[in-house]
This record gives C-alpha cells, sequence and structure tokens, in this order.
C-alpha cells in the first residue's frame, strides 16, 4: 500500500518519500524526557508557536525524527485559522503537487488530493491550516512538508506543553505570549522555550534600550530567564528540509542548552551550543536590516560581486560596532554567527524584499507583511535600530569631528534604509550613494572605535 511504512536494515521509509536511520534517536529522546521528569506513558509535548516557513520546517524536522515514538512524545503546531489561500497560490500548489509523485500519492491515500483540484477549478477555498495539516507551509510553497498536526485554538496548543518553539515574528512575538501567559497562570511545571524569532523593538522610556523575542517572552509569561532559549544560524528553511548540510546554535543557559543541543542535532542539521544569546540574538535582528540592502545592492548593480563585497565588509562593520553597544563581550563576527549574516543576504527574505523594492516590482505602501513570503522583519528593526541609536544619551566621540554624536552617525548604511524604507525621504539609489560616498571611512576604523573605547551600555538591554 502507498504510504506503508517498510523496515529495511534499520531504516523506515515514509510516505514522504524520506528513509530515517532510527538509530540513538529514541535513546536521545528518552535522555531528553528523564530531563524532564517525564514518567511513562506521559508524554514529552512540543508545539511550534507559529507556522512560518522556519517554524514549519523547526516542527518537520522533529515530527520526521521522532514523530514514530507516538508513545512517547507529541509534536504539534499552532496557527490561526481563517488565513485563506488565494486562488493565484491553489493553482500553484497544484502544480507543485502534480509534480511529486511522492506528495501525490501520500494525498490520493490520505482522500485530500480532490480538494485541491476543486480549489485549482476555483470550486472550493483552500485555508492555510488546512494545507498544513497535509504539509504545506503558505510560505514556502515549493518544498512540501511532512503531514503535521495543527491546532487553532491557541489555550489547547499549549497549556500543557513542555517545550515551545516560537516561530513567531517579532512583531507578533509579544502579543501572542502575553495570551498564552493566560493559560499558564495554574501551570505547576515551567516550560522550556525556546525563541526562533529574529528582530527586536526599541523603547525610549525611562533609557533608551531595546527588547530581544526572549525578553518579551519573559515579560509577557513571567518565564524564568534559564527556561529561554534562542535557537539561530545559517540556514534557509527550504534547504534544511530538503537535507542541505546546515548548522546553528542554541543560546542559553547551560542547563537546558547542552540537552537540548543533542536533542535536536540530526546528520544533516548540526546544533552546537552558546552561553552569548545576547550577541546572537541582536545579529538575528541586525541581519536582517542589512539584508535589504544587501538586495537593493545587488539589484541595482547587476549582481556586481565587487559592489556587493563592498558593501558586505561596511554592513558588517557596523554590525560590529552595534554589538560593543550591547555586550560588554560579543562573541565575535566570525563562523556561525558570519555565516548567518552571509547567507541571509545572499537569499534570505530580506534580501529578497531589497531586490523587489529596487526593481520596482514592489511597493513600500504594500507594507511589510508579503504574501508567500510572511513578514519580512528587517522593516521593524531599521526603525527600531535606527530609534534607539539616534539617542542623544547614548553619544559617542567621533574619530575625526572629535565631538560627541549620537551612535548612528557612525552607521550611515543603517541611516540610509531608514531614509528608504521609514521616512521614504530617499530611492533605493541612495544606497549606492552612500557606499560611493568619498568621506566613507575605512570600515575598519570603524571597529576600530568600538573596540578601543568604553563603549558597552549595559542600559541598552534593560540592565542598570
Amino acid at each position: 500500500m502507498v504510504g506503508s511504512i517498510e523496515v529495511k536494515s534499520g531504516n523506515n521509509v515514509y510516505s514522504n518519500g524520506r528513509v530515517h536511520n532510527h538509530n540513538g534517536l529514541e535513546e536521545k529522546l528518552d535522555e531528553l524526557r528523564q530531563i524532564l521528569g517525564k514518567s511513562n506513558g506521559d508524554l514529552l509535548r512540543i508545539v511550534c508557536v507559529g507556522a512560518g516557513a522556519w517554524g514549519s520546517v523547526f516542527a518537520a524536522l522533529l515530527q520526521d525524527s521522532y514523530g514514530q515514538l507516538r508513545d512517547k512524545i507529541q509534536i504539534r503546531v499552532w496557527r490561526r485559522s481563517g488565513r485563506a489561500v488565494d486562488r493565484a497560490t491553489a493553482e500553484h500548489l497544484f502544480e507543485v503537487i502534480n509534480s511529486r509523485e511522492d506528495v501525490l500519492r501520500r494525498l490520493i491515500r490520505r482522500c485530500a488530493y480532490l480538494k485541491y483540484v476543486e480549489a485549482r477549478l476555483g470550486d472550493r477555498t483552500l485555508y492555510a491550516d488546512e494545507i498544513l495539516r497535509d504539509g504545506f507551509c503558505l510560505n514556502m510553497i515549493d518544498t512540501p512538508l511532512c503531514p503535521l498536526k495543527v491546532v487553532t485554538n491557541l489555550q489547547e496548543a499549549v497549556w500543557d506543553a513542555d517545550l515551545v518553539i516560537n516561530g513567531l515574528p517579532s512583531t507578533e512575538t509579544r502579543e501572542v505570549f502575553r495570551e498564552i501567559s493566560k493559560y499558564w497562570k495554574e501551570r505547576l511545571t515551567v516550560p522550556i522555550i525556546i525563541s526562533l524569532a529574529k528582530g527586536i523593538e526599541a523603547e525610549l522610556d525611562p533609557v533608551p534600550h531595546i527588547i530581544t523575542p526572549t525578553q518579551m517572552i519573559n515579560r509577557a509569561t513571567g518565564t524564568p530567564v534559564e527556561n529561554i532559549l534562542y535557537l539561530g544560524g545559517p540556514n534557509i528553511a527550504s534547504e534544511i528540509y530538503n537535507k542541505e548540510y546546515a548548522n546553528a546554535r542554541i543560546c542559553g543557559s547551560e542547563k537546558w542548552r547542552k540537552p537540548l543541543a543533542k536533542f535536536l542535532r540530526q546528520p544533516h542539521f548540526i546544533v552546537w551550543d552558546n552561553s552569548d544569546l545576547v550577541t546572537h540574538e541582536v545579529m538575528g535582528g541586525l541581519k536582517n536590516v542589512y539584508a535589504i540592502g544587501a538586495g537593493m545592492v545587488a539589484a541595482l548593480t547587476n549582481e556586481s560581486a565587487t559592489s556587493k563585497s563592498v558593501y558586505f565588509a561596511h554592513c558588517t562593520s557596523e554590525m560590529i560596532f552595534i554589538t560593543y553597544l550591547l555586550t560588554e563581550e560579543p562573541e565575535r563576527l566570525a563562523g556561525p554567527l558570519l555565516a548567518d549574516t552571509y547567507v541571509t543576504l545572499l537569499k534570505g527574505r530580506n534580501a529578497w524584499y531589497g531586490q523587489m523594492i529596487a526593481k520596482g516590482e514592489l511597493s513600500l505602501d504594500m507594507g511589510d507583511s508579503i504574501s508567500g513570503k510572511g513578514t519580512i522583519q528587517g522593516v521593524s528593526a531599521v526603525e527600531a535600530f535606527y530609534e534607539l541609536l539616534s539617542q542623544s544619551s547614548l553619544n559617542v566621540l567621533h574619530p575625526e569631528a572629535n565631538k560627541p554624536v549620537a551612535p548612528v552617525e557612525l552607521c550611515p548604511i543603517l541611516k540610509t534604509l531608514y531614509k528608504i524604507l521609514i521616512k521614504r525621504e530617499q530611492g533605493p539609489l541612495a544606497i549606492l550613494q552612500a557606499l560611493r560616498d568619498e568621506n566613507l571611512n575605512d570600515p575598519r576604523d570603524r571597529i576600530e572605535i568600538a573596540q578601543s573605547h568604553a563603549f558597552y551600555r549595559p542600559s541598552l538591554l534593560g540592565q542598570p
């Protein structure tokens, strides 16, 4: 029968065409269950809150690895109900289904194929939560996933979850976790939360400071900081699910990051652990800022390697400069941190957005939530970082003018992106003009300024 499970030399073959070697997986699961104090018959409950591309892929990776151990683990995804799939997307989805024999056979076996035929003909409306159950993420139609267990009731999804994955955009994290906190008031156990969100917010009172997604979650739910971690790395969601080799870091308290890194690690997705949550989470937001500019430069210069490398040098120096304001001894922009920046500038949705804006194929009036792509988090991050770094209370000494200036004055790319995307005072060509300014300093000078001065401002993270 199509989709049946066969056993060959210790490998299981599943209806989505994937072959998995389960040697060691059950042991890894048992080890995490023991650490969490789970007894026999008590499921380890994992829920991914949010169903964007990365959140859906993350849940699907766990489902592919551990989903067959149904007596020990439950993996579910929460997403809002009611999001209709437009006709053009339904037609494209039908083409994707028919181009993949394994997916087609799976849907026929599940008696789910007919609804996609009807949607293509315009005789039926599909919904995002409905197609996600069949393994299709609305933001990533071209990459079919395994079928997922989807819940549209937030209370049902989270009230007894042991491990919560935050797959929401940073702009939605605070609101949703405030709602979640209502359902956790009677909890006897403290959940573990892994945030995948990349973005920040800025608050100016009582002093200028940023709020990262893990801080939003801590404030909204009261969950102890040691139970909230961040996971990020150089990855494109669709490529990871297609088993392109990738790596990531899970950052936070040693108590949880080490066992979770082991639990999440797969042969093609290597997860390391790191203690520097602040730098990784801030860099996760910063790279989205500069990825938009990278897309603009690529589009405006016909993919000029020289122009893109010049931009890369300046944007990374600004990123390093900013992190020295936020943490006393930041993780160096090297290894996975540098790779994460590189891949986002190369192919991420923020870079794509910058390209489309520069080409005139998208308008700023369309907002930062784009059909088929999801939320472009770099836009809100540009505004947040600019507002934060333009405060006179954070003034630093300008190396040439020898007078105090707001930190943003030493970040010309960030300033230009703000004028293009937020104030709309200039067009995309301004990014090239900023790069070609004859008065632009060597990027190394900016880094040396940050490293040679007492730049660290703990107040920027809300610390005394």
